[in-house]
């Protein structure tokens, strides 16, 4: 009796295990962020689109293929040429990601490496078609206009293909390098040019303050003349009143010095030994 109540209890937890195994190869799970596509054997790829959450297939005859339609980046460089013929060198950074609705398109056309088989095809082509539009100059000077243009154009080439960009932006802009060594040169030459009209100003502010100088001497030397001619003598003898009188002011506040007046026998506090030779 026992035996068979084992018997009976193992056959139920095989057939338990069997349809457990069965089950669970019909589920298949959609994280977030993320839908699922069913390829069915018979029919083909079905045009709706499963969502978040855990889903039964049938298993062999169906196959869910799951889509990552977060947001993801990408850099595509690309090497072209500008309307003066100058090489440049620009590298695009790309936010993409699928429209969930058309994943069973780009299923069938692109498959799930989509982002491989059309955007290194379609951003070289774009950029190529509005860098030429541009001198090598406006491309630096309006980098904003280009960038927008790109992203314009870009975008509604993205949405033949089924999916979004959300954001578009060169981060890599540079030059050839002939074309770098004549920028270069010609900041070069615009500093010489700078520096020779400094030093042709300070020149001419040098002559000019030269020549005011001049014209002040001449106006004094002018003014002097005319006031000896109607002074006389009498100027310089002011003068070298004043001169005097500033000397002896001068002598009077510096210690060691002693005044004698004129024709006058003053004795000094001399030692004897002095006087006696």
């Amino acid at each position: 009796m026992a035996a068979q109540f084992f018997n009976r209890i193992g056959q139920l937890g095989l057939g338990v295990a069997v349809v457990g195994g069965v089950v669970n190869s019909a589920l298949y799970n959609v994280d977030g962020g993320h839908r699922a596509v069913i390829f069915d054997r018979f029919t083909g790829v079905k045009n709706e689109v499963t969502g978040e959450g855990t889903h039964f297939f049938i298993p062999w005859v169906q196959r869910p293929i799951i889509y990552d339609i977060r947001s993801q980046p990408r850099n595509v460089p690309v090497v072209t040429g500008s309307k003066d013929l100058q090489n440049v060198n620009i590298t695009l950074r790309i936010l993409y990601r699928p429209i969930p609705d058309q994943l069973p398109r780009i299923y069938t056309i692109l498959g799930q490496d989509y982002d491989e088989r059309v955007l290194p095809s379609i951003a070289p082509e774009v950029l190529k078609a509005v860098v030429a539009q541009f001198d090598a100059g406006e491309l630096i000077t309006q980098r904003e206009i280009v960038s927008q243009r790109v992203s314009d154009e870009l975008t509604e080439r993205a949405k033949q293909f089924g999916f979004i960009l959300d954001d578009i932006s060169i981060t890599h802009l540079t030059f050839g390098r002939e074309f770098t060594q004549a920028v270069e040169m010609k900041q070069v030459a615009q500093q010489e040019a700078e520096k020779a009209r400094f030093v042709v100003e300070k020149a001419e502010q040098q002559k000019l303050a030269a020549i005011i100088s001049a014209e002040g001497d001449a106006a004094a030397a002018e003014l002097l003349a005319k006031s000896f001619a109607e002074a006389g003598d009498g100027l310089v003898e002011l003068r070298r009143i004043e001169a005097a009188e500033d000397i002896a002011y001068q002598l009077s506040r510096s210690r060691g010095v002693a005044y004698l007046p004129g024709n006058q026998s003053t004795l000094l506090n001399l030692p004897s030994n002095t006087l006696a030779q």
